[in-house]
């Protein structure tokens, strides 16, 4: 397995449990809950792509 995706893997988690402390339910309407977990996903891929793509820049 490739280095960078170990990476990526690590920080989707790391990324998903902080993201999970936040409650966007108050950002979004009333009874859109599916919604407001898509976000967290969308939020989580995005911060992990750019944590990943951050460390290994760094690191070459």
């Amino acid at each position: 397995m490739n280095y960078k995706t170990l990476l990526y893997a690590i920080n989707l988690l790391l990324s998903m449990v902080a993201l999970s402390g936040i409650n966007f339910d108050k950002f979004m309407k009333r009874n859109k809950p599916i919604e407001a977990r898509m976000l967290v996903i969308i939020f989580g891929i995005a911060t992990s792509y750019l944590v990943t793509n951050f460390i290994t820049d760094f690191m070459s």
